[in-house]
C-alpha cells in the first residue's frame, strides 16, 4: 500500500503540517494543521480529497492554529489529541499563543487518545505517548508493508529534539521516550518532524547530539 504525504510548511515558526491519504482513496487526514490553512485547502482541492480527521501531536499553538478553520470546513472530521494536552486546545495561556500575542484557541477535542490506541483511515496509525516537550505529546506511527512512518511533532528532529524549556517540559522524559519508543523502531523508519527536514531513526541514533542510542 502506498501512502501519499504532502507537507505544508507555515511561515510562522517554520512548522510542518502533513496531509496523508492512502493511494486511490479520496479521504485524507491532516496532522498538526498550522497557520497555513490556505495551503492545506489547496492540496485538498487539487487532489480532490475530503478531510476525515484532524490530528494534533500536541497542543502548542503552531501545531493547532489551523484546527478551527479545518473543522469549520469539514465539521465531520474529529479533532484528536493526546489526553494530557487536551486543555491546551482551548486555553491560549497553555498553548502559548498568548505568549506570542496571538490568543488562538481551537474547538475542544472530539477524541482523546493514549498509548495503545489505534486509528484507521484506510491505513492504520498507532499512538505512542512521548511527553517532555509538552505533558501530553503523542506521535502517530504508520506501519506499512514496506515502511514505518512516524508523524512525530516536536519530539525528534534531524540532529535535534523538541524544546524542554516550555512550561511542563522535561528533558529526561523526552530523552527516555525517544530511546525506548522511537529508537526501538527499525532504523529505516521515517520520522516526519514538526519542524525541519525528514530524518530516519537510524540516522538519529548515530548522529543526534542530544539523545544518543
Amino acid at each position: 500500500m502506498k501512502l501519499n504525504i504532502r507537507v505544508i510548511e507555515s511561515e510562522q515558526f517554520g512548522q510542518n503540517a502533513y496531509l496523508a491519504w492512502k493511494d486511490g482513496s479520496s479521504e485524507a487526514i491532516i496532522v498538526d494543521p498550522g497557520f497555513d490553512t490556505d495551503g492545506i485547502h489547496e492540496h485538498l482541492q487539487r487532489e480532490k480529497l475530503t478531510l476525515v480527521a484532524i490530528l494534533n501531536t500536541h497542543g502548542h499553538v503552531d501545531h493547532m492554529a489551523g484546527n478551527a478553520t479545518m473543522k469549520e470546513a469539514y465539521p465531520a472530521a474529529p479533532i484528536i489529541i493526546g489526553t494530557g494536552d487536551a486543555e491546551m486546545l482551548t486555553n491560549p495561556q497553555l498553548n502559548l499563543s498568548a505568549k506570542w500575542g496571538f490568543h488562538i484557541v481551537s474547538p475542544a477535542a472530539d477524541r482523546l487518545v493514549n498509548e495503545g490506541d489505534d486509528l484507521n483511515y484506510g491505513f492504520e496509525l498507532s499512538v505512542l505517548d512521548i511527553p517532555g516537550h509538552s505533558p501530553g505529546h503523542v506521535v502517530f506511527v504508520a506501519r506499512l508493508e514496506t515502511a514505518t512512518i512516524v508523524f512525530g511533532g516536536d519530539v525528534l528532529f534531524r540532529d535535534g529534539i523538541g524544546r524542554t524549556d516550555f512550561p511542563n517540559g522535561n528533558f529526561e522524559q523526552l530523552a527516555s521516550g525517544i530511546r525506548t519508543k522511537l529508537y526501538t523502531l527499525p532504523d529505516n523508519t521515517r520520522v516526519l518532524p514538526g519542524h525541519g527536514p525528514t530524518t530516519t531513526v537510524g540516522q538519529e541514533k548515530q548522529t543526534n547530539p542530544f539523545v544518543s542510542a
